[in-house]
């Protein structure tokens, strides 16, 4: 017996029992379904997090004022100013650094013909948007005689620019800020939402010389709110984050033994972390889902086993007239394969609908790669030659007279 008659008897096998075989594949349906779901939104949320860590910048360090205590007292982290735009000029000569972008924020109201905005203001230098991967839309950045003049320009984030100027373009442009005029000179690229889920987009920046002068003032001259920091490599992040607090001791005249009054944090490090959880939320997500294959797995075992019960006769009668057990054995594997695969074929279209479903609802990032699909199908395949195959076994080793007389 050839393989396309094998074909065609378990076809036919199948379609005289539709109900059944309609819901055992039912299972398989859900269960892969499930699968391609599950991967999708733990893809998803991978691809999300990378594309926010690329948009951040690489070899990233954030050097932020750390814990002090004065005359019995403690105060928490960043709540005293340590820091000084001299450290991030010092810092920034260190062998292992690449460029240092030292910044004071604050919050104000924004103002351009009618309308109004209240957002973060960032004082900076230009090193700020090479440190920090920031794109230009359109226009420039401000320049190192902008910051040594404390000029009054401004780069505009793009939620900012929308908000002030809706579709009109804003280079050119002048904006009050605190009833001060600002000559817009760019404005940024959109990157979103940061790991902490704060909107990168809505902010201003200005020269840190004019935020502190004109905007922000500063209590402490000359001290700011962090610094951030870049690695000349990735590979030299340990050497660096040594050098900087060797430094930053070094300059705030730190006895040994005594505790920084800084807190150095390597970003990429942290970075990596939220790339592994959501590897490991993924890798979870896929298992929980693949519980439902092993049960659609179980119950098309059991269907099998239903199967070759109420047909020992027939197969009884097939063995009588040549039919020898390896055309029955592959006979029973092609049925279990087949509504594994059919099953597997519709729970994708399911998968790939209800990933869409969910990113149109839950405004989320969705993402199904064809190592997904093709993942879909070889497990379809794996289940039903692993549950089929005791099924289709046992039919193959029944002996014809036995068969034969099977009421």
């Amino acid at each position: 017996m050839n393989l396309l008659t094998i074909i065609g008897e378990a076809l036919r096998a199948l379609r005289q029992n539709r109900l059944r075989t309609g819901l055992t594949m039912l299972g398989m349906i859900i269960g892969v379904a499930a699968v391609v779901l599950m991967l999708s939104i733990g893809q998803g949320a991978r691809t999300k997090i990378n594309e926010t860590i690329a948009a951040m910048g690489s070899n990233l360090f954030l050097v932020v004022p750390g814990a002090t205590s004065s005359g019995g007292f403690s105060f928490g982290s960043g709540s005293v100013r340590t820091l000084t735009i001299n450290d991030a000029y010092a810092v920034a000569e260190l062998s292992s650094i690449s460029a240092t972008a030292p910044v004071t924020t604050g919050t104000v109201q924004l103002n351009y013909a009618a309308k109004n905005w209240s957002t973060i203001i960032t004082g900076t230098t230009p090193n700020y948007f090479a440190v920090g991967n920031w794109k230009i839309e359109s226009g420039t950045i401000f320049t190192e005689s902008d910051l040594r003049s404390a000029a009054r320009v401004v780069v505009l984030g793009s939620v900012t620019a929308k908000n002030l100027f809706g579709d009109e373009d804003p280079v050119g442009k002048t904006i009050r800020i605190t009833n001060r005029p600002f000559l817009v000179v760019g404005v940024l690229m959109a990157k979103g939402q940061s790991l902490t889920g704060r909107d990168q987009d809505d902010n201003v920046l200005i020269p840190i010389t004019t935020s502190e002068r004109q905007i922000t003032g500063n209590q402490f001259p000359g001290s700011i709110r962090y610094m951030m920091v870049q690695g000349k490599s990735a590979g030299d992040m340990d050497i660096a984050e040594i050098e900087i607090t060797q430094l930053l001791r070094q300059r705030h005249r730190i006895a040994k033994g005594k505790e920084n009054d800084f807190t150095v944090r390597n970003l990429t490090a942290i970075a990596d972390v939220a790339t592994d959880a959501a590897k490991v939320m993924s890798i979870v997500l896929g298992a929980i889902a693949s519980v439902s294959l092993l049960v659609g797995g179980i119950g098309i075992m059991n269907i099998m086993l239903v199967s070759v019960t109420e047909r020992t006769r027939e197969i009884g009668i097939r063995m009588a007239i040549g039919a020898n057990r390896r055309a029955i054995l592959t006979q029973f594997l092609l049925e279990a394969m087949m509504i594994c695969i059919m099953g597997g074929v519709i729970g994708l279209l399911v998968g790939i609908g209800g990933a869409w479903v969910v990113s149109r609802v839950a405004d989320m990032l969705i993402v199904i790669t064809v190592g997904m699909v093709g993942l879909a199908f070889l497990f379809s395949s794996a289940v039903g030659i692993f549950f089929g195959f005791y099924p289709a076994k046992k039919a193959a080793s029944l002996k014809p007279v036995d068969a034969l007389r099977y009421e």
